[in-house]
């Protein structure tokens, strides 16, 4: 009988040595290895980003490009300046740029404002917030062609609801899209109700998100309601505020929509005139695409300018 062996093989070890670490993966094989892994997501993004740069970035370079040239009998060539004197020397530049800022200052009072408030109503109800959300978010599903119908059955000068009411109970019945005075507040007044259910939602979703001990704290030191939206929901809802407020300036700066189905664009005496209305007019109006897109460059100067301020001043305020 031999004796046992006083060696064992590596198999039988009770501790096998450790494994020799790999050398370092070259960058490209991480790089192809990772793309292997996700080829089908980045099919889909790079469908995504075709149709986005199609569908916006090339409109952007075309317009640039269109805005420093001119078209006649087919034939393009290099304007420079000539497109922006054109705009500029336009009597109607000015009334535009007049008409637009007045459309924002008069959307930024109601269709900032009323949504906020309508969304601290709906917060305050217990029970059928489900059926309060839909009826407000119910004019936005609607087309604008239907809720213009409707506006100007309203603001009819002899059969409108409007100046029904007005009329029983004493008011003098108005030309609301005949007068030069208030035309731009009638528009102001409908778009609001067709555009004020997605913001009203959003602010709504804000509100919840309050912690409810804050009211609670409020009411202890004696707050009363507006006490309790300014020093609670106010703050609270500071974030999405700025970022509505921003994103409104930028949609009221080129409202079309509304003031072309409703006063048919210029309104009466020009006052429903809007700077996008004028990019209209130079485009299939006058044929003049240079001019119309050297103020639609003007236009997103502007509020890219506006934008970069906005977030820097914000910026600062938070630091």
């Amino acid at each position: 009988m031999s004796a046992p062996s006083l060696t064992t093989t590596k198999a039988d070890s009770p501790h096998p040595p450790p494994p020799r670490e790999a050398g370092p993966v070259p960058a490209g094989g991480r790089f192809a290895k990772s793309l292997r892994r996700n080829l089908t997501a980045h099919g889909f993004l790079v469908g995504a980003v075709l149709c986005f740069g199609f569908f916006s970035w090339y409109p952007m370079v075309r317009e640039f490009l269109l805005a420093f040239q001119r078209t006649e009998n087919g034939r393009t060539t290099w304007v420079g300046l000539d497109n922006l004197r054109t705009v500029v020397n336009d009597p109607a530049f000015w009334q535009a740029w007049s008409n637009t800022a007045l459309f924002t200052v008069l959307a930024l009072g109601l269709g900032f404002a009323v949504p906020f408030l309508v969304a601290i109503v709906i917060n305050e109800f217990h029970h059928g917030q489900g059926y309060l959300r839909l009826l407000v978010y119910l004019p936005v599903m609607l087309p604008p062609v239907a809720s213009v119908l409707l506006f100007k059955y309203l603001y009819d000068p002899g059969y409108g609801l409007l100046n029904e009411l007005f009329t029983s109970i004493g008011l003098p019945a108005q030309q609301w899209l005949q007068d030069p005075d208030i035309s731009m507040l009638a528009v102001v007044i409908a778009s609001t109700w067709m555009n004020m259910g997605g913001a009203t939602l959003i602010y709504l979703a804000a509100l919840q998100s309050i912690p409810g001990e804050l009211y609670e704290a409020a009411e202890l030191d004696g707050a009363g309601l507006l006490r309790k939206i300014w020093h609670v929901t106010v703050p609270q809802t500071r974030l999405i505020l700025s970022l509505m407020a921003l994103m409104q300036v930028i949609a009221t700066m080129q409202v079309f929509v509304e003031p072309f189905l409703l006063t048919g664009g210029a309104g009466p005496e020009g006052s429903t005139t809007t700077v996008v209305y004028l990019i209209y007019q130079y485009a299939f109006n006058f044929n003049n695409y240079g001019a119309a897109a050297a103020l639609g460059l003007l236009l997103l100067v502007l509020l890219a300018g506006f934008s970069a301020v906005y977030v820097r001043l914000s910026r600062a305020e938070d630091e």
